[in-house]
């Protein structure tokens, strides 16, 4: 089971990036190529795969397993970064984090309207990262598809947040 070999892999850093912070470091499984496709398996399984037309990755860890993804179901990969990492035209969107703030941004024209997206990104926290991300893809006429999370930390209830624009929210394991 996924689960049981990503809770084996993923290792806790105590008190990073701050204080009373348990970073869930994903790193360890980047180091296991088999691990690393069957976690791709696992999402392809677990998604209506006919009904996604971009995979979105949020910055940075949300490129390592959405670009994989992307190239799976071979549909295009679209880059969420912090802002000024963008060469092109962009929009932007602030997001609060469970330490912090920042800005996202979206190329202007990375969808086409009406374009289903799956969003990615590694860890599923209070979502305000995510929020962000959605409004990003809502605000270029995309249409969120669900969103997909290698894991999620349930007891900050992120998942909720997300419920408003999809209930179609994959997790491979959850703490």
């Amino acid at each position: 089971m996924i689960s049981t070999k990503l809770n084996k892999t993923i290792r806790d850093i105590p008190d990073f990036p701050k204080p009373g912070i348990v970073f869930k470091d994903i790193t360890p499984i980047l180091k296991d190529a088999k691990l690393c496709s069957e976690i791709i398996d696992a999402f392809v399984s677990r998604m209506d795969t006919g009904t996604i037309d971009v995979i979105a990755g949020i910055e940075s860890r949300g490129f390592l397993f959405g670009l994989m993804l992307a190239n799976r179901l071979q549909i295009p990969f679209v880059p969420i970064r912090k802002q000024g990492k963008l060469p092109a035209e962009t929009i932007q969107e602030p997001c609060e984090l469970e330490y912090g703030s920042a800005i996202l941004e979206m190329h202007t024209d990375a969808l086409l309207k009406g374009q289903r997206v799956m969003i990615h990104d590694d860890l599923l926290a209070t979502g305000g990262t995510v929020s962000a991300a959605t409004r990003l893809v809502k605000s270029l006429g995309g249409v969120v598809a669900g969103y997909s999370f290698v894991i999620s930390l349930d007891f900050l209830n992120g998942r909720e947040k997300l419920k408003v624009d999809s209930d179609n929210i994959i997790t491979l394991i959850s703490y």
